[in-house]
């Protein structure tokens, strides 16, 4: 739409790998050169890594047109298949045509002989194989096993592997360490930086054929640079949304909001920063409930220690001493004797009857300051004798713990039962030959109580008559393995692992023999 605005012969920004607009700043063109002359010495692996949209799609296609005429390729576009089918899939990419019920060994063989018949007729070839971090970690050693293919001086087949970072990890696994071993270069494609973004930004337009100034000022690169993290499918995406929002405009000029734009219409990151008011407000309404909470926290524990404390303090119960005599003036001596009945008889209305009204003296009102303190004791020694609630319910507090482990330990007598149950179906299933050769390897795990919850899901999609586990060894750990299905062709098998949910689909099923799967329960029943 707007290559003719702007002046431009073709998409400068397109993200399908096009060898005509590859950038060799970033050490790119160095990491190119290094990988070519590592292929020419056809020694061990190559491992080349780098983050989603770093440019190794576009690396291995750079790689594959410019390999010398003896040096032919193969291309791996998804190799996340089984071990058994990994060989399958490299012979159909050399153009040779395994039956489909052939056994590993005879696969092999027939890659051992062509690959023979190209070295003698002064041929290499060389494997690329992409996203190689979703391979399994059996389908890595198989692939290991398929560069011990050689003669007395040099190797049959080169391997070129092209991952992202989760590739390093699964390398330093120990099962794989053999292969890690054999990697005799490595490689790593690093994001680009601010004044590499320039440039890359300039040589793609003037490859697309635009002949005026830089259409991306500095300002404009910055904010491209922070939005992509470097990452050349990102800059691409970027750069053409907004020479289209230009392009809406009638301009030529690149502005910011062109660029907030093109980031708003992608999935990846967001240009415009949040607010500073909105943080602000924020992190006071979380000070407030933080806050909030812990005075509310520190007010019930204050409340709990002061009840638990109460009936540890037993002294308080104990009668306070009585007060100090004060002798009294000598003339009080009658009045103090009329007062004390008076005040006993203020407390019966048959006394009030006989007493004459003349007996009440204005000292009798200041009479019933004297009972306050013998009520104190009472009081106190009554909240003493009663039991704290806090204090009696803590008793009880040990007896759900001890009903619930008493339940989970039923929990592996079950499985048991289960497992055990499926395995002898397994037997049996596996003891008929010739029939259905093909099945889905859902899961592994080394955790009977895990397995039960995992076949428990499994039930609600599939027919349990149809799920088959047996015994084996994984990561140097005897292990448990779930199979889904009988199938008797590839085709057939591979409709099945599509139709599947996507919670069955969690840990990627794969495609297995029956074949395989015997030599391995037997292998495992041997080691």
């Amino acid at each position: 739409m707007y290559y003719t605005h702007f002046g431009l012969a073709q998409p400068p920004f397109r993200i399908t790998p096009n060898t005509e607009f590859f950038y060799g700043g970033g050490n790119r063109g160095p990491i190119l050169e290094a990988l070519m002359y590592a292929i020419s010495q056809g020694e061990g692996i190559i491992k080349v890594t780098g983050e989603v949209g770093s440019g190794k799609t576009m690396l291995c296609s750079m790689m594959q047109a410019r390999l010398p005429a003896n040096i032919e390729s193969v291309y791996l576009a998804n190799p996340s298949v089984s071990p058994e089918e990994i060989l399958h899939a490299i012979a159909l990419e050399l153009h040779l045509k395994p039956p489909r019920d052939a056994s590993h060994l005879e696969v092999m063989q027939m890659l051992n002989n062509h690959l023979m018949e190209r070295h003698a007729a002064g041929k290499q070839v060389v494997m690329f194989v992409e996203e190689s971090q979703s391979m399994p970690i059996a389908t890595l050693e198989e692939i290991r096993l398929l560069s011990n293919l050689e003669t007395s001086q040099s190797k049959l087949l080169q391997i070129v592997l092209f991952g992202q970072p989760e590739l390093e990890e699964n390398l330093r696994q120990p099962q794989i360490r053999q292969l890690r071993e054999r990697i005799t270069h490595s490689f790593r494609l690093s994001p680009l930086k601010p004044d590499e973004i320039r440039d890359y930004l300039n040589f793609r337009l003037r490859a697309a054929g635009y002949r005026g100034p830089d259409l991306f000022s500095p300002p404009i690169v910055a904010a491209i640079a922070k939005s992509s993290d470097g990452l050349t499918r990102r800059i691409n995406l970027i750069a053409d949304k907004a020479l289209l929002a230009a392009f809406s405009e009638n301009t030529h000029t690149i502005r910011i909001k062109h660029i907030k734009a093109a980031v708003r219409d992608s999935e990846f990151s967001y240009y415009e920063p949040p607010r500073p008011r909105l943080k602000f407000g924020l992190a006071v309404l979380l000070f407030m409930v933080g806050a909030g909470l812990g005075i509310a926290l520190y007010a019930l524990f204050t409340a709990y220690l002061n009840d638990a404390a109460m009936p540890q303090a037993p002294v308080v119960a104990v009668p306070p001493p009585p007060p100090p005599a004060q002798p009294a003036p000598p003339a009080a001596e009658p009045v103090a004797e009329a007062a004390a009945p008076t005040a006993q008889s203020a407390t019966s209305p048959a006394n009030d009857a006989k007493r004459p009204a003349e007996t009440v003296t204005p000292s009798a009102p200041a009479a019933p300051a004297a009972p306050p303190p013998p009520a104190a004791p009472p009081a106190v020694a009554a909240k003493v004798a009663e039991p704290k609630p806090q204090v009696e319910l803590s008793k009880p507090a040990l007896k759900p713990e001890i009903s619930v482990a008493g339940a989970n330990s039923q929990v592996p007598v079950n499985t048991a039962d289960e497992i055990e149950l499926r395995m002898a179906a397994t037997k049996e299933w596996l003891a008929q030959k010739g029939k259905n050769p093909y099945s889905i390897q859902l899961l592994g795990t080394d955790n009977p109580a895990q397995l039960k919850n995992h076949l428990n899901v499994i039930r609600k999609y599939v027919e349990i008559n149809d799920i088959f586990v047996y015994r084996t060894i994984a990561k140097q750990k005897p292990s448990l393995t779930v199979l889904y299905g009988s199938f008797k062709d590839r085709r057939s098998a591979q409709e099945a692992l599509a139709k599947l949910p996507a919670s069955l689909k969690t840990y990627k099923p794969v495609l297995r023999t029956l074949q395989g799967v015997r030599a391995e329960i037997a292998q495992h029943q041997s080691s």
